[in-house]
């Protein structure tokens, strides 16, 4: 398919925002350049988007390159690949590692051969620019700053965050959702997920033992911060003076409105993302066990059937059918499917509201996957639904019946 590609920052525009009130006019200066240099390059990959062939396949292999604070990607040294040692730089190894963690687990998950599908190279910048507070995948390759050391460290410590990166590039290789409004945010959403999804895999955690969050590692130990985002509890990850309150929301009754613009976060793409990822945490939680099982699969095979402008309710109705179509209908991990978008303030098309709270309370209260009682118990308020449907319709056949009998005296 054919993909519109632009610099995707894990770092929103907000955040930098905030950075550019601070006291310290050495954290102003990093947050200043770092903005000026990401609209930089986000100017260069849209001139160089429409040179851009198909890419050669690599089978998936690693290749990472060191900019040494320089600028230019085409300048970088290259430090590290297949078929080389481990390098004496730690941000080298682990931006390899991270790369290779999130190739493996497409392939082995979700059967996905790299990025593309089709084995495309990846490639990795460290050290990129001074004091550079951002890391980015520009549709070619991915690109790690150092932080400014104050606010944010090395960008190559948190493997979610690469694997949020390099999920951008799987979304444009798929639905090519569009940067903007819902589709950008539902963008976002998709790269927590599969990001938070690289992470658990690789430290094969439960539901349970997960923390749900994104770029827990990019903030300085002085930084009174949990993470950049949380799955969990959108809105929550950070509150400090550096950069206030979090504004993500995690119900649709708070989705916020911006302007389409690189200031506004392109219609808040960053931030009503928290709403998606918040269906996404209760689904996985609802159906319990690992979630990159079902919950991943269910996701990915959603995101394969969208388009560039799939909106949320598209989203949500799409995975309530991919539930049916993998698992069955009325499956457990149907109903979790159905309550965790009901939770966010998004109720699935042609699902009227009272079948949908019944099944939905149903989920809630039995746990997910392998509670036959629950399915049971589901099926039998069904029945009763139907049987009270039947007499009523019964009823009104009467009543139409005597009406016409009296008509006719």
């Amino acid at each position: 398919m054919t993909t519109t590609r632009r610099v995707h920052c894990i770092i929103p525009p907000h955040l930098l925002d905030k950075l550019l009130e601070s006291d310290d006019s050495e954290v102003r200066k990093a947050a200043l350049d770092t903005m000026l240099t990401t609209t930089r390059l986000r100017g260069e990959r849209a001139i160089r988007a429409s040179f851009i062939g198909a890419t050669a396949p690599g089978n998936g292999r690693r290749t990472v390159f060191d900019c040494r604070q320089g600028r230019v990607l085409p300048t970088a040294t290259l430090v590290r690949t297949e078929e080389g040692t481990a390098s004496q730089d730690a941000s080298v190894n682990r931006a390899f590692d991270g790369l290779g963690l999130t190739r493996d687990f497409y392939h082995d998950v979700l059967q996905r051969d790299s990025i593309d599908g089709l084995g495309m190279r990846l490639n990795g910048y460290v050290h990129f620019d001074r004091m550079y507070n951002n890391a980015f995948w520009d549709g070619q390759q991915m690109v790690f700053g150092d932080g400014d050391g104050r606010m944010f460290t090395d960008f190559t410590g948190a493997v979610d965050v690469i694997g949020h990166e390099l999920t951008h590039g799987v979304t444009e290789y798929t639905a090519g959702l569009a940067y903007h409004d819902q589709p950008g945010a539902l963008n976002e959403s998709i790269s927590d997920v599969f990001g938070t999804l690289v992470k658990q895999w690789s430290a094969h955690q439960s539901v349970d033992a997960a923390d749900w969050l994104i770029g827990a590692e990019v903030f300085t130990p002085g930084i009174d911060a949990d993470a950049l985002r949380s799955l969990k509890a959108p809105g929550e990850a950070y509150d400090n003076p550096e950069f206030g309150k979090d504004p993500q929301p995690a119900h649709m009754n708070k989705y916020v409105n911006l302007p389409n613009t690189e200031r506004g976060d392109y219609g808040g793409v960053h931030i009503n993302s928290g709403i998606p990822n918040k269906a996404f945490y209760l689904t996985a939680t609802r159906i319990g066990g690992y979630a990159w099982q079902a919950p991943a699969l269910i996701w990915y095979e959603s995101l394969k059937a969208s388009t560039s402008q799939t909106q949320f309710q598209d989203f949500a109705d799409t995975t309530y059918q991919k539930a049916e179509e993998l698992y069955g209908a009325d499956s457990a991990e149907q109903l979790a499917v159905l309550a965790a978008w009901q939770d966010v303030g998004i109720h699935i098309s042609g699902i009227p509201t009272g079948i949908a709270r019944t099944r939905s309370h149903t989920a809630r209260h039995n746990g997910g996957v392998g509670h036959e009682d629950g399915v049971a118990a589901l099926s039998k308020q069904i029945k009763a639904l139907t049987a009270q449907v039947k007499a009523l319709a019964e009823d009104v056949t009467a009543l139409k019946s005597s009406n016409a009998l009296k008509s006719s005296r």
